[in-house]
């Protein structure tokens, strides 16, 4: 019976723990509509979705996304395509509670570019 109970722990740990997962982090942010994101062993150049920030903003928008996502802030990313050898995507902090373009959005330091 001790020996049914051990194996039935042990494979519950093992099937509902969720696998070790290494996330994205910011490496640095460029301008306010440009990222530089890495995870272990790549880097990628991230242009932010659907999204125009008026140059008399860039540097107020620039210093919100550094604040909100300091350099080493673990992100998730939901890509939507290419342009010119950059990945136009939507970033997200790693609990899904902030992202980028809605907190430019939110301090009106941009407007949207694509329609919905």
């Amino acid at each position: 019976m001790k020996k049914l109970s051990k194996l039935l722990l042990v494979f519950f740990l093992i099937i509902l723990n969720p696998a070790i997962v290494n996330s994205a982090e910011i490496l640095q942010i460029k301008n306010s509509n440009t990222i530089l994101v890495g995870d272990q062993n790549r880097n990628l150049t991230i242009g932010l979705f659907c999204v125009n920030v008026n140059e008399n903003d860039e540097l107020a928008a620039t210093n919100l996304l550094k604040n909100e996502f300091p350099r080493g802030s673990k992100v998730k990313i939901k890509p939507f395509g290419f342009k010119e050898n950059v990945l136009l995507a939507k970033v997200f902090n790693i609990k899904g509670t902030k992202e980028m373009t809605e907190l430019l959005f939110a301090k009106d330091l941009a407007r949207e570019i694509c329609s919905s």
